[in-house]
């Protein structure tokens, strides 16, 4: 099929010598002596491959045209002709987004490159963006990106149990997504149309997570200047999502339970009961298990957020998503700062692949957004790495030998060799967390996180 080219000019002689031209080249010329003319022609055929068009036209010049054309989404190339003495005009309208221009008289050998390189161009641009489109069609799920085993059961599981009000938990590393599940379950239920309130149980002191949870009456403590409704009122008939509801303290547990049970509340310093439609959505880095046997976490109230439960794997064990998920930031903050970054090398890539992501995606996107500022070219290179990432290694085989003996048969469950792995890494660093952290490979924050977690001593 010849690919057809829109030739916009005011001079009549031109249009006919250069579409003779063009034609003798093989393509399917359409003629224009204006811009508004320009545009009919546009919308009378399915498909024009190329615009050319004279930038000093009346009425309407081809900036002006190139513009319209970007107004009604005409993503096609576009190439001015000028004179010598509006080249300046010429480079303006470059920045502008048009494709290239040529200057008059034109030189032909010069417009048929210019005119073959445009296509190959969009040809590569509408390959990026079908390549978009696939990876978002085939490897997200409501903004979640994920290919591994594990994500795309989460996805499932999500997919059946959105739809119905079931109280849910989400248990995952800091950082792993779990508001992000959260947002994914509403906008799949019944109450997408309500709010989605948000509350993160480790940000708030006691007191103040009670009255921000279920409000308070004028005058119940010292600041308490006039009534304010609390996030459970503000969720009615949505969503609330209790986030790291493990540091909840056991008086705003049982309150909560009390709520879970019949509906009802009080609101801080008030008498009168209250009552709401919420569903529950809470989530948790810790193991609340291990926390009922250390008396911090009430296990009525564990039963009624758990009617289903999810587990988030951590970035580490999710392989190439972390490629899928650097590729989309690197895409996501280079359009952010303005930056013509479109890749990242192998050995960049090895590093990130390496790396132990103690803080899981949160901390990759913000490896990500660092790396892009600091690049120079239009690929992140090593050095535009973090240090910590840049000097991670992962250890040799050898260094695994005899590490695990004697598997027994009934197995051993992986979070057991974690908690081993944890006590044995505190004794060898002397009691030292930070050291322990270093030798782990892990921040101070998430060996904490799993010292609580596993109970540790």
């Amino acid at each position: 099929m010849n690919r057809k080219i829109l030739v916009v000019d005011d001079r009549a002689n031109t249009l006919k010598v250069l579409g003779a031209i063009l034609e003798d080249e093989g393509y399917e010329i359409l003629r224009a002596q204006s811009g508004s003319e320009a545009l009919s022609v546009m919308q009378d055929y399915e498909r024009v491959d190329a615009v050319l068009a004279d930038l000093k036209m009346p009425e309407m010049d081809g900036l002006e045209l190139f513009h319209r054309m970007q107004a009604m989404r005409m993503d096609i190339p576009f190439i001015i002709m000028t004179a010598y003495g509006t080249v300046e005009s010429a480079v303006e309208a470059l920045k502008e987004g048009v494709t290239h221009y040529l200057i008059k008289p034109l030189n032909y050998e010069e417009l048929s490159f210019v005119l073959e390189r445009a296509f190959r161009l969009k040809k590569v641009s509408d390959e990026l963006d079908n390549l978009r489109l696939e990876i978002q069609e085939k490897y997200s799920f409501q903004n979640i990106i994920g290919t591994h085993p594990g994500m795309k059961q989460i996805f499932e599981t999500i997919k059946t149990v959105a739809p119905t009000d079931a109280s849910i938990l989400i248990h995952g590393e800091t950082g792993t997504g779990k508001e992000l599940l959260a947002k994914a379950i509403h906008t799949l239920s019944r109450r997408h149309e309500k709010p989605m309130v948000s509350i993160n149980s480790a940000a708030l002191a006691e007191s103040l997570l009670e009255a921000e949870l279920f409000g308070y009456i004028k005058g119940s403590f010292t600041g308490a200047i006039s009534n304010k409704p609390g996030r459970l009122e503000a969720a009615d008939g949505g969503t609330l999502f209790l986030d790291e509801i493990g540091h909840m303290s056991l008086n705003v547990q049982t309150k909560l339970l009390r709520f879970l049970e019949n509906g009802a509340f009080e609101p801080v310093g008030g008498v009168e009961t209250r009552y709401v439609n919420v569903r529950i959505v809470a989530a948790s880095n810790v193991d609340l298990r291990n926390a009922i046997e250390n008396n911090r976490f009430l296990s009525d109230l564990l039963y009624r957020i758990e009617v289903i439960s999810i587990d988030i794997p951590p970035l580490r064990e999710r392989g190439d998503d972390i490629i899928l998920l650097a590729n989309h930031f690197i895409r996501l903050y280079s359009g952010i700062y303005h930056k013509e970054v479109h890749g990242i090398t192998p050995e960049a890539m090895d590093l990130l692949m390496k790396y132990n992501w103690p803080g899981n995606i949160r901390e990759l996107e913000n490896c990500i957004a660092r790396s892009v500022i600091m690049a120079k070219g239009d690929e992140i290179q090593k050095n535009d790495l973090p240090e910590k990432i840049k000097g991670s290694t992962a250890l040799p085989k050898e260094n695994y030998n005899g590490f695990i003996r004697g598997i027994p048969d009934q197995g051993i469950k992986l979070k057991e060799i974690e908690r081993e792995l944890i006590i044995k890494t505190i004794e060898k660093a002397g009691g030292n967390k930070s050291k322990t952290a270093q030798m782990l490979g892990v921040s101070r924050k998430a060996l904490y996180e799993k010292i609580e977690r596993y109970s540790i001593e």
